[in-house]
């Protein structure tokens, strides 16, 4: 969790395409459930990439590197 300006709690996740840190409260890339687990992502080119092959993003198969 990190916290931002103002004492302001922030809470993230992992692209599961980048590996960056992104907003879970507003993704830059939106988000996409995937067999019921909430993903979030830094754009909307990671989430399309997710979306088209989310096993391999999922298993380390892929990662596209930032």
């Amino acid at each position: 969790m990190k916290i931002p300006l103002f004492g302001k709690k922030t809470q993230t996740a992992v692209d599961p395409v980048c590996g960056m840190d992104v907003d879970m409260v507003d993704p830059s890339g939106g988000t996409w459930d995937h067999e019921g687990h909430p993903y979030y992502f830094c754009g909307p080119g990671c989430n399309r990439a997710f979306q088209k092959e989310p096993e391999a993003y999922l298993s380390g198969e892929k990662k596209m590197e930032m």
